[in-house]
Protein backbone atom coordinates (compact mmCIF):
# COMPACT_ATOMS: atom_id res chain seq x y z
CA UNK A 1 0.00 0.00 0.00
CA UNK A 2 1.42 3.22 -1.08
CA UNK A 3 1.86 6.41 0.46
CA UNK A 4 0.49 9.74 -0.50
CA UNK A 5 -0.08 13.43 0.96
CA UNK A 6 0.20 14.21 4.29
CA UNK A 7 -3.92 15.13 5.09
CA UNK A 8 -3.10 16.65 8.80
CA UNK A 9 -0.38 17.41 11.39
CA UNK A 10 -2.10 17.41 14.81
CA UNK A 11 -0.21 17.17 18.55
CA UNK A 12 0.78 14.32 18.40
CA UNK A 13 0.16 12.38 15.10
CA UNK A 14 0.52 12.83 11.59
CA UNK A 15 -2.48 11.71 9.15
CA UNK A 16 -1.54 10.45 5.44
CA UNK A 17 -3.49 9.13 2.34
CA UNK A 18 -2.82 5.77 1.12
CA UNK A 19 -3.51 3.64 -2.29
CA UNK A 20 -6.82 2.79 -0.85
CA UNK A 21 -9.33 6.01 -0.72
CA UNK A 22 -11.01 4.42 2.85
CA UNK A 23 -7.67 3.88 4.37
CA UNK A 24 -5.19 6.07 6.42
CA UNK A 25 -1.91 5.87 7.81
CA UNK A 26 -1.27 7.35 10.86
CA UNK A 27 2.53 8.19 12.22
CA UNK A 28 2.91 8.75 15.71
CA UNK A 29 5.15 11.76 16.93
CA UNK A 30 7.37 12.06 19.63
CA UNK A 31 5.99 15.63 20.14
CA UNK A 32 4.68 16.07 23.88
CA UNK A 33 1.94 18.81 24.71
CA UNK A 34 -0.40 19.59 27.70
CA UNK A 35 -2.60 22.56 28.49
CA UNK A 36 -4.37 23.27 24.81
CA UNK A 37 -0.26 22.95 23.26
CA UNK A 38 0.85 25.80 25.73
CA UNK A 39 3.22 23.42 27.15
CA UNK A 40 5.29 21.62 24.68
CA UNK A 41 8.43 19.60 24.71
CA UNK A 42 10.12 16.41 22.07
CA UNK A 43 10.74 13.10 23.91
CA UNK A 44 12.25 10.34 22.17
CA UNK A 45 10.52 7.37 21.86
CA UNK A 46 7.17 8.52 23.09
CA UNK A 47 5.46 7.97 19.58
CA UNK A 48 6.77 4.59 19.56
CA UNK A 49 4.76 3.61 23.06
CA UNK A 50 1.84 5.68 21.94
CA UNK A 51 1.32 3.58 19.15
CA UNK A 52 2.00 0.36 20.28
CA UNK A 53 -0.29 1.53 23.37
CA UNK A 54 -2.93 2.62 21.56
CA UNK A 55 -2.25 -0.39 18.80
CA UNK A 56 -2.80 -2.93 21.31
CA UNK A 57 -5.70 -1.22 22.77
CA UNK A 58 -8.19 -0.90 20.14
CA UNK A 59 -6.89 -4.55 19.19
CA UNK A 60 -8.77 -5.18 22.42
CA UNK A 61 -11.77 -3.56 21.58
CA UNK A 62 -12.20 -5.41 18.16
CA UNK A 63 -11.85 -8.41 19.87
CA UNK A 64 -14.52 -7.54 22.80
CA UNK A 65 -16.70 -6.04 19.72
CA UNK A 66 -16.30 -2.49 20.25
CA UNK A 67 -16.65 -1.02 16.43
CA UNK A 68 -13.38 1.21 15.78
CA UNK A 69 -11.35 2.89 13.02
CA UNK A 70 -8.35 0.41 13.68
CA UNK A 71 -7.36 -1.74 10.90
CA UNK A 72 -3.40 -3.03 11.93
CA UNK A 73 -0.03 -2.14 13.28
CA UNK A 74 2.61 -1.50 10.25
CA UNK A 75 5.47 -0.40 12.49
CA UNK A 76 6.74 0.56 16.10
CA UNK A 77 5.38 4.48 15.20
CA UNK A 78 3.05 4.04 12.65
CA UNK A 79 -0.89 1.98 12.03
CA UNK A 80 -3.24 1.87 9.61
CA UNK A 81 -7.11 2.91 9.72
CA UNK A 82 -10.25 3.37 8.43
CA UNK A 83 -10.94 6.75 6.66
CA UNK A 84 -14.06 8.64 8.99
CA UNK A 85 -15.55 12.04 9.64
CA UNK A 86 -14.55 12.98 13.25
CA UNK A 87 -16.93 14.52 15.21
CA UNK A 88 -16.17 17.66 16.93
CA UNK A 89 -17.13 16.01 19.95
CA UNK A 90 -14.35 14.96 22.82
CA UNK A 91 -15.94 12.34 25.13
CA UNK A 92 -14.61 11.97 28.62
CA UNK A 93 -15.64 9.06 30.82
CA UNK A 94 -14.89 9.76 34.62
CA UNK A 95 -14.49 7.05 37.07
CA UNK A 96 -12.83 8.30 39.82
CA UNK A 97 -11.99 12.55 40.77
CA UNK A 98 -9.28 14.28 39.45
CA UNK A 99 -8.23 16.87 37.06
CA UNK A 100 -10.92 19.96 36.04
CA UNK A 101 -13.75 17.70 37.36
CA UNK A 102 -12.02 18.14 41.36
CA UNK A 103 -12.10 22.09 40.97
CA UNK A 104 -15.22 22.46 39.24
CA UNK A 105 -17.19 20.94 41.11
CA UNK A 106 -15.59 20.43 44.30
CA UNK A 107 -14.59 17.04 44.76
CA UNK A 108 -11.68 14.87 46.51
CA UNK A 109 -9.13 13.95 44.34
CA UNK A 110 -9.22 10.12 44.18
CA UNK A 111 -13.31 9.55 45.02
CA UNK A 112 -14.58 7.15 43.22
CA UNK A 113 -18.07 7.04 41.44
CA UNK A 114 -20.52 4.58 42.16
CA UNK A 115 -21.47 4.59 37.80
CA UNK A 116 -18.97 6.94 35.42
CA UNK A 117 -19.96 9.94 34.43
CA UNK A 118 -20.03 11.25 30.83
CA UNK A 119 -18.72 14.51 29.41
CA UNK A 120 -19.26 15.63 26.23
CA UNK A 121 -15.91 18.90 25.03
CA UNK A 122 -16.63 20.89 21.61
CA UNK A 123 -13.88 19.78 19.80
CA UNK A 124 -12.16 23.62 18.77
CA UNK A 125 -8.79 24.36 20.00
CA UNK A 126 -9.36 28.30 19.44
CA UNK A 127 -11.96 27.90 21.80
CA UNK A 128 -9.96 25.81 24.32
CA UNK A 129 -12.38 22.61 24.13
CA UNK A 130 -15.33 23.54 26.12
CA UNK A 131 -17.96 21.87 28.57
CA UNK A 132 -20.86 21.38 26.39
CA UNK A 133 -24.66 19.34 26.83
CA UNK A 134 -26.91 17.68 24.62
CA UNK A 135 -28.74 20.96 23.66
CA UNK A 136 -25.35 22.81 22.46
CA UNK A 137 -25.02 19.76 20.90
CA UNK A 138 -28.28 19.71 18.89
CA UNK A 139 -28.12 23.40 18.32
CA UNK A 140 -24.90 23.43 16.60
CA UNK A 141 -25.58 20.25 14.51
CA UNK A 142 -23.01 18.21 15.01
CA UNK A 143 -24.25 15.08 15.72
CA UNK A 144 -27.81 13.79 15.69
CA UNK A 145 -30.19 12.88 19.03
CA UNK A 146 -29.37 8.69 17.33
CA UNK A 147 -25.65 9.18 17.32
CA UNK A 148 -25.42 10.56 20.65
CA UNK A 149 -26.90 7.57 21.89
CA UNK A 150 -25.17 5.35 20.13
CA UNK A 151 -21.83 7.18 21.58
CA UNK A 152 -22.91 7.05 25.03
CA UNK A 153 -22.87 3.12 24.19
CA UNK A 154 -19.69 2.63 22.91
CA UNK A 155 -18.30 5.05 25.55
CA UNK A 156 -19.85 2.91 28.15
CA UNK A 157 -18.61 -0.56 26.77
CA UNK A 158 -15.13 0.62 26.03
CA UNK A 159 -15.05 1.84 30.01
CA UNK A 160 -16.14 -1.78 30.53
CA UNK A 161 -13.75 -3.43 28.88
CA UNK A 162 -10.57 -0.72 29.43
CA UNK A 163 -11.43 -1.09 33.28
CA UNK A 164 -11.23 -4.86 33.07
CA UNK A 165 -7.82 -4.90 31.26
CA UNK A 166 -6.08 -1.93 33.26
CA UNK A 167 -7.55 -4.03 36.26
CA UNK A 168 -5.38 -6.84 35.35
CA UNK A 169 -2.70 -4.84 34.80
CA UNK A 170 -2.44 -3.36 38.34
CA UNK A 171 -4.01 0.16 36.97
CA UNK A 172 -6.91 2.65 37.89
CA UNK A 173 -8.12 3.51 34.77
CA UNK A 174 -9.35 7.28 36.71
CA UNK A 175 -10.87 9.55 33.07
CA UNK A 176 -10.02 9.01 29.57
CA UNK A 177 -10.82 10.65 26.53
CA UNK A 178 -12.71 9.38 23.39
CA UNK A 179 -13.04 10.62 19.70
CA UNK A 180 -15.75 9.34 17.45
CA UNK A 181 -16.33 9.25 13.76
CA UNK A 182 -18.52 8.60 11.02
CA UNK A 183 -17.51 5.97 8.21
CA UNK A 184 -18.16 5.74 4.15
CA UNK A 185 -21.59 4.02 5.71
CA UNK A 186 -22.43 6.99 8.05
CA UNK A 187 -21.65 4.05 10.65
CA UNK A 188 -20.67 6.17 14.23
CA UNK A 189 -16.84 4.49 15.23
CA UNK A 190 -14.46 5.07 18.04
CA UNK A 191 -11.57 6.73 16.19
CA UNK A 192 -8.65 9.02 17.45
CA UNK A 193 -6.76 6.87 19.82
CA UNK A 194 -6.42 5.23 23.05
CA UNK A 195 -3.37 5.90 24.56
CA UNK A 196 -1.72 7.62 28.19
CA UNK A 197 -2.23 10.69 26.58
CA UNK A 198 -5.73 10.24 26.45
CA UNK A 199 -6.36 8.16 29.39
CA UNK A 200 -5.36 8.81 33.42
CA UNK A 201 -3.90 5.96 34.81
CA UNK A 202 -2.66 5.26 38.30
CA UNK A 203 -0.82 2.35 39.75
CA UNK A 204 -3.08 0.66 42.00
CA UNK A 205 -0.57 -0.23 44.39
CA UNK A 206 1.09 2.99 45.09
CA UNK A 207 -1.49 5.53 43.25
CA UNK A 208 1.49 7.23 41.19
CA UNK A 209 0.69 8.75 37.60
CA UNK A 210 1.82 6.79 34.82
CA UNK A 211 -0.14 9.20 31.97
CA UNK A 212 0.66 12.14 30.68
CA UNK A 213 0.22 13.76 34.01
CA UNK A 214 3.67 12.70 34.61
CA UNK A 215 4.68 15.65 31.81
CA UNK A 216 1.81 18.20 32.28
CA UNK A 217 2.95 18.48 36.38
CA UNK A 218 6.44 17.77 36.00
CA UNK A 219 5.85 14.41 38.17
CA UNK A 220 8.72 12.49 36.43
CA UNK A 221 9.80 10.42 33.23
CA UNK A 222 6.82 10.29 30.96
CA UNK A 223 8.72 7.64 28.34
CA UNK A 224 9.14 5.21 31.64
CA UNK A 225 5.59 6.17 33.18
CA UNK A 226 4.28 4.85 29.78
CA UNK A 227 6.93 2.14 28.90
CA UNK A 228 5.16 0.59 32.44
CA UNK A 229 1.98 0.72 31.36
CA UNK A 230 3.25 -1.25 27.81
CA UNK A 231 4.88 -3.65 30.15
CA UNK A 232 2.18 -4.61 32.27
CA UNK A 233 -0.04 -5.10 29.26
CA UNK A 234 1.93 -7.73 27.85
CA UNK A 235 2.99 -5.00 24.45
CA UNK A 236 6.20 -4.73 22.62
CA UNK A 237 8.76 -3.45 24.33
CA UNK A 238 11.83 -1.44 22.84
Amino acid sequence: MTTEACLYEGKAKRIYETSDKNVYRVAYKDDATAFNGEKKDVLEGKGRLNNEISSLIFSKLHEAGVPNHFVERLSETEQLVKKVDIIPIEVVVRNVAAGSLVKRLGLKRGERFQDPIIEFYYKDDELGDPLINTDHIAYLKIATEEELLTIREIATRVNRVLTFLFKEADLILVDFKLEFGRDEANDVLLADEVSPDTCRLWDEQTGESLDKDLFRFQLGDLNKGYETILTRLGGNQS
